[in-house]
């Protein structure tokens, strides 16, 4: 369950949004041909192709078939996902400190035994990775397990939002070096936050949950 990153496509898409808004691509205007874009960005034309969809899918681009692609609105609503990595990483993890309770009380409700066994996976990794002082790998580890808590709670956008603000800390995370010292000391309470899920205890599972944000371990 590896968090995704942004796309070549992706990361186009919003470069060109943000030239429409900044009136550099101006409605009614026609976008430079594949190969102009693909020098512009330089990528290539399958990378193009996918950003001019995603952006003609949210009404920004119309597609003529053999005549071009066509600005036809600069009006764009941001993203949840761009939101977050323009916001400061305190924001986020705020976000993310606020959903976890209810997400492990939930979990503890509606998880499946398929999900119980790839929460334990995860959790199993954490400790490996914990006690060989691999910090990135324990800390995607880590991520993974919260995220397998979160597809196992039965609500699709509390895991959406969990999981883009997940992968928002993940890229602060991977940018700088750090021990695996505190993931060794909470180890313990991710393995009661694990039992509690299992027995389907979510008033156990939300407290503790709760002390995991609050770092009271």
């Amino acid at each position: 369950m590896q968090i995704q990153r942004k796309t070549l496509a992706q990361e186009v898409a919003e470069r060109l949004a943000e030239g429409i808004v900044n009136n550099e691509f101006a409605v009614g205007e026609k976008l430079p041909t594949e190969p102009e874009l693909m020098k512009l960005f330089g990528v290539g034309r399958s990378s193009i192709r996918e950003a001019i969809k995603i952006l003609s899918i949210k009404g920004v681009l119309d597609v003529q078939q053999g005549v071009g692609t066509f600005v036809v609105s600069n009006t764009i609503q941001e993203s949840l996902e761009s939101q977050m990595d323009k916001a400061q990483i305190e924001d986020v993890q705020e976000v993310r400190s606020l959903l976890d309770a209810k997400i492990a009380a939930k979990a503890a409700i509606n998880r499946s035994e398929e999900q119980l066994k790839n929460i334990k996976m995860y959790l199993d990794q954490r400790n490996k990775f914990a006690e060989e002082n691999k910090d990135l790998e324990c800390y995607q580890a880590d991520i993974n397990f919260h995220i397998a808590i979160a597809e196992a709670c039965g609500n699709t956008l509390l895991k959406e939002i969990f999981k883009i603000a997940s992968s928002h800390i993940l890229r602060s995370f991977e940018s700088r070096h750090n021990d695996t010292e505190s993931f060794i000391i909470s180890q313990d309470i991710h393995n009661r936050l694990y039992l509690a899920i299992e027995n389907k205890n979510a008033k156990e599972a939300a407290f503790i949950a709760q002390q995991i944000v609050d770092r009271v371990y």
